[in-house]
């Protein structure tokens, strides 16, 4: 895989970090200073500032991300998730909740439980109460349940359930830029609040906005498992 890659895996930095080390010339590859995106084997002897990469505990957190707060962990925007968590070791955000949106989100040090819970494939569910800013009949509930043309694609299927005159859930298997706002518009509608309340199998139950927790271990083995 490539070096940047590796180092994400291994819970030691991004792989944007990864090119600034290697510009720095902090580190070798078998003895040899590497270019950005090198691909390495496991088995290279891979050194950083001449010492074997540490290896680190993986973390995973569940957190209630408030609006404001921008899913990334660049420290060259001022409202980074990073910045905000204020966590003591390096971990980065599991894709991405739009700024305007609050909720549930995973950040984590490790790159293959990251790749799983994103892959397409994989169709894991993300359940979110969503508001819209006028009443919506039933014709809405169906067309947004059979998918929606955004973006030149048409979403997948998904469950979508009434809460009340304005606001309704919706569980999606897929994560398209903006996707729940992008399919009510569609129909005349635009969301006033949006809310992630699950992921897979945790829910946001007892986590406050702005907080977090750790997941347990059988949390993340069952996510693993999905």
């Amino acid at each position: 895989m490539r070096i940047n890659k590796l180092l994400s895996n291994l819970s030691f930095c991004s792989r944007r970090e990864t090119n600034r080390l290697i510009e720095q010339n902090r580190i070798t590859v078998n003895g040899q200073l590497p270019q950005p995106g090198q691909w390495v084997e496991e088995t290279d002897i891979i050194l950083i500032d001449n010492k074997p990469i540490p290896v680190k505990d993986k973390k995973y957190i569940a957190l209630n991300k408030p609006v404001g707060i921008t899913c990334t962990a660049s420290k060259e925007v001022q409202t980074n998730i990073i910045d905000f968590l204020d966590y003591p070791e390096y971990v980065f955000p599991v894709g991405r909740l739009d700024k305007a949106s609050q909720g549930l989100i995973f950040l984590t040090n490790d790159g293959e439980f990251a790749n799983k819970i994103l892959e397409s494939k994989n169709e894991h569910e993300k359940e979110y109460l969503v508001t819209v800013n006028k009443p919506f009949d039933d014709f809405f509930i169906e067309g947004m349940s059979r998918g929606v043309e955004i973006c030149g694609v048409k979403t997948k299927p998904c469950k979508v359930t009434r809460v009340n005159e304005d606001t309704f859930r919706i569980v999606l298997t897929q994560g398209l830029n903006r996707q729940i706002r992008r399919m009510s518009k569609t129909f005349g509608y635009t969301v006033t609040r949006l809310e992630r309340i699950r992921i897979i199998n945790i829910n946001i139950h007892g986590i406050d906005i702005g907080k977090w927790r750790e997941l347990t271990e059988e949390e993340v083995l069952e996510i693993k498992h999905f």
